[in-house]
Parts: C-alpha cells; structure tokens; sequence
C-alpha cells in the first residue's frame, strides 16, 4: 500500500488558481487579520507534514489494536495520545477558532484542506479534533460570555477535548423524542440524566478533560424538537481559578462494536444528575446544534474526499506496479512478462472515475467552504445572506454527494487490487469500512437528500436553489469566449437546464403528492452533485488551460484530460437520474406491506 501524502500541488491549486482565495481572505476584514499567502502556504506544508509523517503511520494500527473499555475508563491505540500532543503542541485545534479565545482565526477555505489532509491520514484519530471544533463552535456561537471565558481557551488549545451528544437508543433523527432530563438547580446549573448512543470520543485517556454538550429536556419543556436545550456538561467540573475538580455523575456504560474507525471510541454516555450548564436559550437546542452541524456536514464530506484520496494514491501505485495480460494494442513493456495494468481500459475507467471525483470533490468542498467564510465574515448585510443561501443549500450536497462519491472510490480503489483488495495488508478493506460511516452519521444521506429536497428546494419555492443556478448561469456567460472552455460550456449548460426542468417539475408535483419529495429526493441529490461537479471540472479546466502547454510535468495537461473524461462519462448520468425524478412515485408506492 502506498504511505499516504498530503495532495499539497493539488490543495494549493485550488485555493490559489482555481478560486483565488488570497483575494477572498483580503476582502473579508475579520480573515485578512490572520491570513496572508505566506501563512496560509506554510500552515498547508506544516499539516502535510503531520498528517503524512505523524497521523498516518498510526492508521492500520488503531485500526486493529481500537480503543479498549475498562470499568468506564477509555485507552486510545498506541501512539494516539502522543500524536494527540503534537496537534496540541502545534495549536492545530483551534485553527478557525475565535481569537478572542485563543483560536487561530483561520477562514474555512483554509482549514477545510488541512481537515482533509487529518482525515485521508487516519480518519479515526481525525474525529477527535473534528468533534472538538464543532462543539467549540456551538459553543463561540451560543454561549454565554461567562461559559466561553471559562471553557473555550482550553478548548482550542486542545488540552480540553469535546463531544457532542445528540443520539439515544431510541431517537436517531428524530430529536423531538428524546428523554435526557435537565433539572434546574438553585445556583443555575442543571442536573441532566439519560442516555445517549454513538458519542464519538466521548470518553479518551488523550486530554485532562471533556466537554460534552448535551441535548436534553427541561421539565416544561414543548414536545417535539421545540422543546430540546443545549447544556454543557464537563467529564471533570472546572473551579472557578480554571482548575480541574472532581469528577461529574457521568460515565462510558460501553464502546460500540463497529464496522470501520476502530481506532475511534464510539460511546454509550450515561448521565446520572451531571452538573451542565444551558448553552444559548431554553428549549433553542436545536439551533444551537445546527450552527455546529453545517461546519460537520462540511466536515464529513470532507472525510469522504480524504478516504477517497488515499484509496486513489494506493490504486494508482498498484495500477504502474502489478503486470498482468498485454495491452489490446499489443506489449507496452515487452522486455516483461506482462504490462502494467494501467494500460488496460477497464483500470483506466476506475482510476478516472476515481480521480474525477476526487479532484472534482476537493474542488467542491472549498466552494462551499468559501460561502461559509463569506456568510461568516462578510461585513455587508447582503453579502452575507446571499452566502447563508448558499451554504443552506449546498451543505446537504457537500455532506452526501462527496460521501456516497467517496465511498464508490474505496471501493474501486479495492476492485484495482483485485485479491489483493480484499486482503487486509494492502489497506483498501479498511478504507473501505472507514468510509462506509460517512454516509451515515451527522444525518444519514437519505435524510441529507430530503433536507435539500423539502426544505432546501421545494420548502422556499426553489429561491435557494435560484441562488446556484444564478452562479453558474454568470460562469457560463462570462466565459463564453473563452476558447479553451467552449468543449465544457455547452453540456455544462444542458446540465443546469436538466436540474432547472426537474427541479421545477418536483416544485408543482409536491402541491398535490405528498410523497413527491420523498421519491425524488435521493435521484435528485445526485443529479445536483453531478452537474455541481461539472461545473467545478469546467472552473477547473479555466485556472488550468492557459497553463498546459507549457507545463513539463502533466499536472495541467492531466487537468484537461481528466474534466473531458468527466464530461464525456460521468455528467451524462444526470440523463438517467432527471428521467427517474420525472416517472413520479407510483411505482415506488405501489406494493402493499404484503407484497415486499
């Protein structure tokens, strides 16, 4: 198996030449305090070094040492909790974290690169700083002055680590039917009880402390999610000098038994009378949880693109070294006893659908990844809300688009090694199963198709989705003399017309037929990745273009050649997908419980 390196001539690609983020970051105030090319370069070259160097080397090992359970207490695989160190020593955990509190202030286009880097290393040791950002954004966002003093600082040093607990046994997406019980104490606090399932590093032996934040119910609480509140709940309570004191009524019950990232703890959280304390207002849980959730859908998707990477670096590898059978036009390498498999078309299918999606993806992430900054910094009002429509609207596609693209890679990744895939010593099996949760933890992808189906689309009358399409309509415009473009330009356009028609057709199906978004939801989540990916093959092909002719060492020249391979065999599958979205839901809601 290939040693994982960060793709850093690809990153800095498409940050710099692609979307000319130096240009972004200098137009947001807030981000051009922090952020230079200069520093931004360095902190890419810095987390290529650890991921590659530190993160890593320690992959397949967690992965069959995992994390053991002992009366409640939780030791992390070897080496973990050292490499846990060097991201502490570094300040890495609080890359895009709140200055005010020690964070680096760093905008999501650049941190969205060193995440991947993280997760294509080692997913399962990933999670811990990914969850840590995400409660500390719940938290910046949400908390009280006093609560973010006290928490935050040690919270992005990394010395504190956190968790967020949402799931119970019997209440998954659906929140609203939660147990967890807060109950008011005289000084402010709360006493919260209940169980919560699949907490993702809820209890380590790699930080002093941990920070969970708990969704929970007060006693006169509104059913339904209206009625859910957020508390912080510390595994050691914090004294008011900021020193650790005794240990809260909590513990792990178990370590779940899982599929893929066995180096991660995965736990069931018991909470028996916990001290916490609210976080944002009563029975406003849930938005307190959504402004951390639309940073981890981001987040996962990302995982996809990073499991995706090291499963294409491994194939590629494999796909120059194995020989086997000659090429259909005859010996490539006749002084061997066969050619590399690369020349024969079936490995080239894999291996372009892979990079295609791959590239395609880490594209795609940093455009979102931009609103995000925008929606974030931006000092104009109406900036900034064009970017909060932007960021509703595509973080569903981001989250399951790149991961079911993720996890098809693995799994071609796999099918290039043949056998060997399917023999542990080679690596593909594990991405394979690490991936696999990517599809269905931070909101399962038929739920993620549904969001951006009902609520997204259909629940604001396609206006979000006018947004998009508005984009691409100004690229297309802007460009239509541009040359090296005019090959993209006109199937991109059909593209969007295809998405513009369906969309409109589910719109008006959805007035009379309560099942129409349900039935379209998926097809069409698809079909807006696809054409969302061909329109960044087409931004792609502009930065690269002017380039390739003169470029000795294949990267631009491939950048063309791969954006027509996408063109050419992937974007065409949006024909097949509008032509299902259209065929309505009879013939899904036809069988009788009887007949299945």
């Amino acid at each position: 198996m290939a040693d994982y390196q960060a793709p850093l001539r690809d990153m800095r690609f498409v940050l710099n030449e692609v979307f000319d983020a130096p240009a972004l970051w200098a137009s947001l105030p807030k981000v051009a305090e922090h952020v230079d090319p200069e520093t931004a370069d360095a902190i890419l070259e810095e987390a290529g070094k650890i991921s590659s160097g530190v993160l890593a080397p320690l992959n397949r090992e967690g992965d069959e040492q995992g994390c053991k359970w002992n009366d409640g207490e939780v030791t992390s695989p070897e080496g973990f909790k050292e490499a846990y160190q060097t991201i502490v020593e570094g300040g890495w955990n609080g890359l895009g974290g709140n200055p005010d509190f020690g964070g680096m202030g760093m905008p999501k286009t650049l941190v969205a690169q060193f995440e991947e880097m993280m997760q294509g290393a080692n997913m399962a040791f990933g999670l811990a700083p990914m969850l840590t950002a995400g409660a500390c954004l719940a938290l910046d966002a949400h908390g009280s002055d006093e609560l973010k003093e006290k928490y935050l600082p040690n919270m992005y040093s990394g010395v504190w680590s956190g968790a967020m607990d949402l799931t119970e046994p019997h209440a998954g997406t659906d929140l609203g039917i939660i147990r967890t019980k807060a109950e008011p104490n005289d000084d402010g606090s709360f006493n919260v009880t209940g169980t919560k399932i699949f907490i993702t590093w809820g209890e380590h032996d790699m930080a002093e402390n941990i920070i969970h934040l708990v969704l929970a119910k007060l006693p006169d609480a509104p059913k339904g999610p209206k009625g859910i509140s957020m508390f912080l709940v510390p595994k050691f309570l914090v004294n008011d000098d900021g020193s650790l004191g005794e240990r809260n009524s909590f513990s792990c019950g178990s370590l779940e038994k899982k599929m893929g990232i066995k180096g991660s703890a995965t736990c069931v959280m018991n909470f028996d009378g916990a001290k916490g304390w609210l976080v944002g207002e009563e029975n406003k849980g849930l938005a307190a949880m959504f402004t951390m959730m639309n940073y981890e859908r981001l987040g996962v998707g990302i995982q996809g693109i990073g499991a995706a990477e090291a499963s294409l670096q491994s194939a590629r590898e494999y796909a120059l070294d194995r020989i086997q059978s000659r090429a259909p036009t005859g010996a490539q390498q006749p002084e061997k006893a066969a050619d590399p498999i690369l020349v024969h078309p079936d490995v080239r299918r894999m291996l372009l659908t892979m990079k295609s999606y791959v590239e395609g993806g880490r594209t795609f992430s940093t455009y979102v990844a931009q609103w995000l900054d925008i929606a974030k910094f931006a000092e104009d009002d109406e900036r900034r809300k064009h970017a909060e429509g932007m960021v509703a609207l595509l973080t569903p596609v981001a989250k399951a688009f790149l991961t079911d693209r993720g996890l098809d890679t693995c799994i071609m990744g796999q099918q290039v090694f043949g056998g060997h895939g399917f023999i542990r010593e080679w690596g593909q099996e594990q991405l394979v199963r690490d991936c696999r949760i990517t599809q269905i933890y931070e909101g399962t992808n038929g739920i993620q198709a549904l969001d951006l189906m009902g609520r997204k689309v259909v629940g604001t009358q396609g206006k979000l989705y006018e947004l998009f399409a508005q984009d691409v309509a100004n690229f297309l415009e802007e460009n239509s003399g541009n040359d090296h473009l005019r090959p993209f330009l006109e199937p991109l356009a059909a593209a969007v017309e295809r998405l513009d028609d369906v969309t409109e057709h589910v719109i008006k199906q959805a007035g009379d037929n309560p099942n129409a978004i349900g039935a379209a939801s998926v097809d069409y989540l698809d079909l807006f990745g696809l054409t969302a990916l061909g329109y960044m093959w087409a931004k792609i092909v502009k930065a690269a273009a002017p380039q390739a002719d003169s470029d000795t060492s294949g990267f631009y020249s491939g950048k063309l050649k791969t954006a027509r391979f996408y063109f050419d065999r992937l974007l065409p599958k949006t024909v097949s997908l509008a032509e299902g979205i259209r065929s309505g839901s009879d013939s899904m809601m036809a069988l009788t419980a009887e007949e299945f």
